[in-house]
């Protein structure tokens, strides 16, 4: 995958282990709107969906239910 157009510096992420203690506290809302967006690219017709259907299992597993 070609990472270059993502300009993470304009938008304000913090560069490496940083990011993955942020990306940890997510809250529970917040967890519930990433599946949500994850489960809606998978289901779009491009070589990415399978890699987001795996990523969209793993986060479903990981968080408690949505009301």
């Amino acid at each position: 995958m070609d990472d270059d157009f993502l300009d993470l510096d304009s938008a304000g992420f913090a560069p490496g282990k940083t990011t993955a203690e942020r990306l940890a506290l997510l809250t529970l809302d917040e967890a519930h709107d990433l599946l949500r967006l994850l489960q809606a690219v998978a289901q779009e017709d491009s070589p990415l969906s399978p890699d987001v259907d795996r990523w969209a299992r793993e986060i479903a597993g990981r968080i408690p239910s949505g009301s």
